[in-house]
């Protein structure tokens, strides 16, 4: 299997998909001009059926489908492929948008003039010719090629473990860097750059990176950046358009359409009202439309950055070189290619010299014969036929056997007198040829004199200005996220199970509050007018922080449920709540701190400028609470406000002290201790001392509320006060706590703007009682508060929140 797949890989790299270093043809390219050639399909005469020459080159020396051949022939004959098109085709040979070229039945094809030059001089023993697959005809194994092919048209292919990828260049440049290593041998790429600059795409555009040229044109490898060509007009109305003339080389036109009009389908940027392939048969040419007042800079940077507009083009120059792949810079393709010149003009010239010096003979035979006409015609006269004449001629004069064979073979009307002069100026003629074609063979100046002259030739007949324009560096695109969102008003609600989502202010206002979507047992915790230029972090119950930019949020209807934070992150638990929300203009000028407290006594402050987006936050979720128990959990958090804080425990110890004594620390430290907890005991609520009085229910559905001045301020991390007194049987507990203002869990006692605070509490027989929470008489530290209901009948609270 490896001998086998040895000489597979061996064949499709040295025959089929690398070009040759010398001619830069792959092996159907090259048989495609030659048998072409071959049987006069050239540039001068009509085109012939495309099926025609696919089937002769089929039959006589690629072995191969007739598909494989005529997508070869088609590719080169397409002008925004080929830097110099080496074939003319009449009918549909593809577009730029992909487009298959009609079958080979209806295009007629020939070689193109420049071709030829790829081809002349063939029939002079110039190159060498190899036996066909079947022994019956003779192709060569590389063309003349009168310019550097490989450069100008450059090459991609791959074969097993090797691919080429190489640009093409302008002919003239190619030329002119060419003369020049003729000339100096030892040329540098520094020095050869000033002729042939970089390379020149038949597609145009805009070519970045001088170095990067500079690398690939020393090694064989490097990356350029490759920019369409892009205006922008004025339209009326005070409406612009980007137009692009010039795409990036090899790029697929209806592919770059699509993937501009995705970016307007979904609103990737503001903006663009359409987008229109206006192409036609006089050139290139999309137009995307921009509406009113957009920012027509911004959004042409965005298209740059994120679609096709401009693209990378990575050389990788691999060429078969004395039958081995190598990757080469361009000093050893030129120096292979005038190496290959070298050989083919002096072969051409030793060929053409042997054909002057048998001519010269021969002329030389005629001449001397004018001089002794009469004698040789009775001569030929006494001879018995042609060869006998031959012979006598050759005995009696000492003529050659071809001089002789000449002679006999001579039209009457060649003996004039002016066929001498003739004669004898073919002969002076073919001396001079003759001494011509010796220097060429022989001094090797004079054959270099001659390459650069033929080089020039084809540059004076087919050079043409460059399309491609260079620019030195590569321009970095910067486009900031935030100027790419459509600034829209947006209502975000987020609910306490996590379910979040954003709503057209239309839609909430169509309905009323209590209408949102969302599941029975779940409460509405945050909603707020925002933009969709901020920022939404979701703080949860387990320490967890979800970020969001508001304009990622799914758009939906008030009255639909939203999106679950499940679907947010990967690591939102099925206990996990959100406990606060915030939304955020800037993180960089945020200047404020959270406060948060757990249930088993820790408690910290934390800059909200930490929560800067992260690399992941479309996965997971960032940490702001570290737990030092497993079971531990959030069960406040709020904006610093400068004032006292106040812990309330379940067993009922109350503490109070400076929030300034609270430290500012990482999102990812534990905190500090808070309370001192006895066993058994955990935090219930947090909040801060702004308002006069709080509230306390316990478990039993006795509720009290208390002045503040009654929990004197004290340093953080001790017991606290009794806020209870103590009862040996059936001892009330804290159930919840806290001001009139929302703090964390506020579905007890949010802040409304109604004088009514009415205290909803349901018992664990699920009767509602309601209490309005200002008609409270305030009662001292130690009592247990007045009962709600018949403890007897009702059995405690089940759940409470105001309404």
């Amino acid at each position: 299997m490896g001998d086998r797949f040895g000489r597979y890989s061996k064949y499709i790299i040295q025959e089929r998909a690398i070009p040759d270093i010398r001619d830069g043809l792959k092996p159907v390219q090259r048989r495609i001009l030659f048998a072409m050639n071959k049987d006069g399909n050239t540039f001068d005469k009509a085109f012939r059926k495309s099926a025609k020459s696919v089937g002769n080159i089929m039959g006589n020396y690629h072995p191969h489908g007739d598909s494989s051949i005529y997508e070869a022939m088609v590719r080169l004959s397409q002008d925004w492929k080929m830097g110099e098109t080496l074939i003319e085709m009449h009918g549909n040979n593809g577009s730029m948008d992909d487009d298959p070229p009609a079958a080979m039945r209806y295009t007629e094809a020939r070689l193109s003039e420049i071709s030829t030059y790829l081809l002349q001089d063939i029939d002079k023993n110039t190159v060498p010719f190899a036996w066909n697959f079947d022994d019956t005809e003779k192709e060569p194994t590389v063309l003349p090629a009168s310019f550097p092919n490989l450069l100008v048209n450059g090459s991609t292919g791959i074969s097993a473990g090797y691919a080429t990828h190489i640009p093409t260049h302008n002919l003239g440049e190619v030329i002119d860097a060419t003369i020049y290593m003729i000339d100096h041998p030892s040329a540098d790429v520094d020095k050869l750059m000033q002729f042939m600059p970089g390379p020149d795409f038949p597609t145009g555009a805009i070519i970045q990176g001088r170095n990067e040229i500079k690398k690939a044109y020393e090694t064989g490898r490097g990356k350029v950046v490759v920019r369409s060509k892009t205006a922008i007009e004025e339209l009326k109305g005070g409406k612009k358009q980007i137009v692009i003339t010039e795409i990036p080389y090899e790029l697929v036109k209806s592919d770059l359409v699509k993937k501009i009009d995705d970016v307007r389908v979904n609103a990737k940027v503001a903006g663009i009202a359409e987008v229109r392939d206006e192409s036609d048969r006089d050139g290139l040419q999309i137009a995307v439309e921009l509406r009113k007042d957009a920012d027509a800079e911004l959004i042409l940077n965005y298209l740059l950055k994120y679609t096709p507009l401009q693209v990378n083009y990575n050389f990788n120059m691999v060429a078969i070189d004395n039958a081995t792949p190598r990757e080469v810079g361009i000093v050893p393709i030129l120096s292979s290619y005038i190496s290959h010149k070298r050989d083919v003009i002096r072969a051409r010239s030793v060929f053409d010299r042997q054909k002057a010096e048998k001519r010269l003979h021969i002329v030389e035979g005629l001449i001397r014969v004018l001089s002794i006409l009469d004698e040789v015609i009775a001569l030929i006269r006494a001879s018995e036929n042609k060869a006998d004449a031959r012979e006598n001629l050759m005995a009696s004069y000492d003529f050659s056997e071809a001089q002789a064979e000449a002679i006999v073979t001579l039209q009457l009307y060649r003996l004039t007198n002016t066929d001498v002069v003739t004669l004898q100026t073919e002969e002076a003629e073919l001396k001079t040829r003759i001494t011509t074609l010796s220097a060429i063979i022989n001094d090797e100046k004079t054959m270099f004199n001659v390459m650069k002259r033929e080089l020039r030739e084809v540059k004076k007949k087919f050079g043409r200005p460059r399309k491609s324009v260079l620019i030195d560096e590569v321009e970095t695109i910067e486009v900031e996220a935030q100027s790419l969102i459509a600034k829209e008003e947006v209502v975000v609600s987020v609910t306490r199970s996590g379910y979040v989502k954003r709503t057209t202010p239309r839609s909430f206002g169509a309905s009323k509050l209590d209408e949102i979507g969302k599941r029975e047992d779940d409460v509405l915790i945050f909603h707020q007018n925002a933009l969709t230029t901020q920022h939404l972090l979701m703080f949860t119950s387990l320490g967890n922080v979800i970020y969001r930019p508001v304009h990622e949020l799914d758009d939906l209807k008030w009255k639909e449920i939203g999106t679950h934070s499940s679907s947010l992150v990967n690591n939102f638990s099925q206990d996990e709540e959100i406990c606060f929300v915030q939304i955020l203009d800037d993180f960089e000028v945020e200047s404020r701190q959270i406060l948060i407290a757990t249930k088993f006594g820790l408690i910290k402050k934390v800059a909200l400028s930490d929560f800067k987006p992260w690399r992941t936050y479309r996965s997971k979720s960032a940490q702001f609470a570290k737990f030092k128990q497993a079971d531990d959990a959030v069960v406040a958090i709020d904006f610093d406000k400068k004032s006292d804080v106040m812990l309330v425990t379940h067993k009922g110890y109350a503490l109070r002290f400076p929030s300034e004594d609270v430290p500012v620390l990482g999102a990812k430290a534990a905190g500090v201790k808070s309370i001192n907890l006895k066993e058994v005991d955990f935090v219930v609520a947090s909040y801060f001392v702004d308002t006069d009085t709080f509230y306390i229910l316990t478990q039993r559905g006795a509720l009290k509320r208390v002045k503040f001045t009654e929990i004197p301020s004290k340093s953080r991390a001790g017991r606290g006060l009794q806020i209870l007194r103590e009862l040996k049987k059936t001892p009330h507990t804290v159930f919840k706590s806290g001001t009139v203002k929302e703090i964390i869990g506020g579905d007890l006692f949010a802040e409304t703007d109604s004088e009514t605070q009415i205290l909803q509490v349901i018992s664990q027989t699920d009767k509602l009682f309601e209490i309005n929470l200002p008609d409270l008489h305030t009662l001292d530290r130690t009592s247990n508060g007045s009962f709600i209901f018949d403890e007897s009948v009702e059995l405690g609270v089940k759940s409470a929140r105001v309404k």
